[in-house]
């Protein structure tokens, strides 16, 4: 069994108490039609672990030559997949879906090595996550049924549903496993082939998967192709030989991929940045329960996946009459956040995904602060000395400020919340809504009617009601105004996969007697 020892890493980047092995090969080629390839041009990039920054492997640099190798295979499979039984798809998404379940420990090292989440959040959320599912896109499609309608006693109109063919898939890095399956998941069930291209900050984490599942599937129905954004990403987003291109990113890159995709009159989803509010009545203060005890811990959120969630409630909204007491027990709940080496399952708060990530997040801090907000707690990187000197930490802060203020109107993607007040629920929303976003929120009050009044007019796509960072398969997610187009998990995604058929059937041997 290989371990960090053998690899020549350091004890900080040891696995073993989660009784599994180092999960990492120390190259890994392209997932092609079936089998891992070596890069067409041979090259290599080398794939840091963001916990100490040490090189944990080398993945492929590919370019538009792999992609459309990829595309080759994935053509070649479509006719057999897209033809498959719904009842065999089906229970190819269960095996998928059983097998990560066996060896979530696996996986949710390789995710936290790649990515720097707490190992406690890869393996509750993210993987837990990943096998619901493809568990449901498994049980959904079964259930599912065409419609038929009568013209007239003599004519029908019967609507089937079909994949769309080949689609493209670029995903993102903060949750490399879970955004893959949210995208894979109901392609496959829908019964499209996929080239899918892993964000190259995360490489790594998706090929040990697809050496557990890959001969579940036969071979071209899935193929996954790493590399940069413009050596990869771009010629997958823009080839005309995909029918649909699904990405999961920040807005800028969005409106690119849009472009490519209306240059090809394709369809696209697109879910893109945020900044979401979260918003806190007075009434949260009624009592000193274990309701007042969860919305201390849905304050906290922001601090989930070290801030880098496109839905990261990154302002937090506090009704002025009880801010004061407010932030005094919430700012005793963020000093409270662990932050170490996210491989101890005790870890709360764990490393930037890359170096470039930390330093994005360290010149909002700079910005903040240049704005005239108050820094409540924390405001810099972290220094840990414990073998993690050299990796991407940064310390869960807290801002008092305004939101006319960047640092509220701009995407950090980082532990960092902005707070601000508002006098009653008129202000709350005229906050919460002036933003360009429009992916995220949360509302926390004991008066059902309030929570209900709030949750209409909030301009977002989903809007958690006294919960946040809830994200079951089927509960619909997607965004408003610049947050993207389209929605993922829910049934309805697969209608983002498919095309309806229309047989006009008649049924009448006489002619209409037109001609």
């Amino acid at each position: 069994m290989e371990t960090h020892e053998t690899r020549g890493l350091s004890a900080s980047l040891d696995v073993s108490h989660l009784k599994v092995p180092f999960p990492f090969k120390a190259k890994y080629g392209n997932y092609i039609n079936g089998k891992f390839v070596e890069p067409l041009s041979g090259k290599y990039f080398e794939n840091p672990s963001p916990i100490t920054n040490e090189i944990i492997c080398e993945v492929a640099r590919s370019n538009e030559a792999d992609v459309n190798s990829a595309l080759d295979a994935a053509h070649a499979a479509f006719p057999a997949w897209g033809k498959t039984s719904i009842t065999e798809r089906s229970n190819i998404l269960f095996k998928i879906a059983n097998i990560v379940e066996k060896n979530i420990n696996l996986l949710a090292a390789a995710e936290t090595l790649d990515n720097g989440k707490p190992i406690r959040e890869a393996v509750a959320a993210d993987l837990s996550l990943t096998v619901d599912h493809f568990r449901y896109f498994g049980g959904v499609i079964r259930a599912e049924e065409g419609s038929v309608a009568e013209i007239d006693s003599k004519n029908y109109a019967y609507h089937i549903k079909e994949p769309v063919g080949v689609v493209g898939q670029i995903i993102p890095w903060n949750f490399p496993l879970l955004m893959a399956a949210w995208k894979v998941a109901p392609a496959l069930a829908a019964g499209n082939c996929v080239v899918l291209k892993p964000a190259e900050q995360t490489p790594a984490s998706i090929m040990v998967l697809m050496e557990l599942i890959g001969d579940l599937l036969p071979p071209g129905v899935l193929n996954i192709v790493s590399g940069f954004g413009l050596e990869a990403g771009k010629p997958l987003a823009s080839s005309k030989r995909v029918a649909k291109v699904a990405f999961t990113g920040e807005t800028t890159t969005g409106r690119l991929i849009m472009q490519y995709a209306s240059e090809n009159l394709i369809p696209v989803t697109l879910e893109l940045g945020g900044k979401s509010p979260n918003i806190f009545f007075e009434d949260v203060m009624d009592a000193d329960d274990a309701f007042f005890d969860k919305c201390l811990e849905g304050f906290t959120m922001f601090a989930l996946n070290q801030g880098e969630v496109c839905t990261c409630p990154s302002r937090a909204l506090i009704q002025e009459s009880i801010y004061d007491k407010f932030m005094a027990r919430a700012l005793d709940r963020v000093k409270k956040v662990t932050q170490d080496n996210p491989l101890k399952m005790e870890t709360m708060l764990g490393a930037q995904a890359s170096i470039e990530q930390m330093e994005k997040i360290t010149s909002y801090l700079d910005l903040g602060k240049k704005e005239g907000a108050e820094v409540l707690v924390g405001g810099s990187k972290a220094s840990l000395n414990t073998g993690l000197e050299k990796g991407n930490y940064i310390q869960a802060t807290v801002f008092k400020g305004n939101n006319a203020m960047r640092i509220f109107q701009e995407e950090i993607f980082g532990p960092v919340v902005s707070v601000t007040t508002f006098k009653d629920k008129a202000e709350a929303l005229k906050i919460a809504n002036d933003t360009l976003y429009g992916l995220g929120a949360g509302v926390w009050t004991r008066n059902g009617n309030l929570a209900f009044e709030m949750g209409r007019e909030i301009q977002a796509g989903r809007v958690w009601t006294n919960c946040y960072h809830a994200y079951p398969a089927h509960a619909a997610f997607g965004g408003y105004k610049q947050s993207g187009v389209g929605r993922e998990t829910h049934k309805m995604m697969l209608n983002h996969y498919r095309q309806t058929k229309n047989l006009l059937v008649s049924y009448d041997e006489n002619p209409l007697g037109f001609f």
